[in-house]
């Protein structure tokens, strides 16, 4: 008799910076930990300290960071965890690529939210830094984001809490990974 490992499922959050991508991320691996539903996340920022480190902010290189997270959760989701991803995919050639990569592992979350809302938020600085030419490539500001044409959900952070936002990904989610359960 033949072992087989169910499928995970890859929870591809993007959006811009200050948009809500992590907040959401980390309350959706909480709401996982309560099912016993075994779940890890990708940051970007945390992948461009270690696995990306040697990427800048080209096209070329983002691209290319988009690659590697995404064979890196496609590895996990094939032996059954729950990755949730949050990365900004500032274009739709870039999602294209994690989308071949995944295949209907893949599910797209868009965290929408206006330019002028994460610049106001902009707990991390970027944003100012970005507006004084001390960060070249910044994504909104002096590279380009398009918005996503195939999302399979978009939560508006502007008009919702992110445990609302978290609360309406993972209605959207749980079909796909009832059979994860930990025992």
């Amino acid at each position: 008799m033949k072992l087989t490992t169910p499928k995970g499922t890859v929870i591809w959050m993007l959006g811009l910076s200050g948009a809500g991508k992590s907040t959401i991320s980390n309350l959706l691996e909480a709401q996982f930990q309560t099912e016993n539903i075994f779940s890890i996340q990708l940051d970007g920022d945390e992948l461009r300290k270690g696995l990306n480190k040697n990427l800048g902010f080209s096209m070329e290189d983002r691209a290319e960071n988009i690659r590697r997270a995404a064979e890196t959760a496609r590895i996990m989701a094939a032996k059954g965890v729950v990755v949730i991803c949050s990365f900004i995919t500032p274009l739709n050639a870039h999602r294209a690529i994690a989308r071949e990569i995944l295949g209907e592992m893949y599910f797209e979350v868009f965290i929408d939210c206006p330019l002028a809302v994460c610049q106001e938020r902009d707990v991390k600085g970027l944003y100012k830094m970005a507006g004084n030419n001390t960060i070249k490539n910044f994504t909104g500001v002096s590279s380009a984001f398009e918005k996503p044409e195939n999302a399979d959900l978009v939560l508006l952070t502007e008009d919702q809490t992110a445990q609302q936002c978290c609360d309406h990904l993972y209605a959207a989610v749980s079909s796909r990974i009832t059979n994860l359960q930990l025992i």
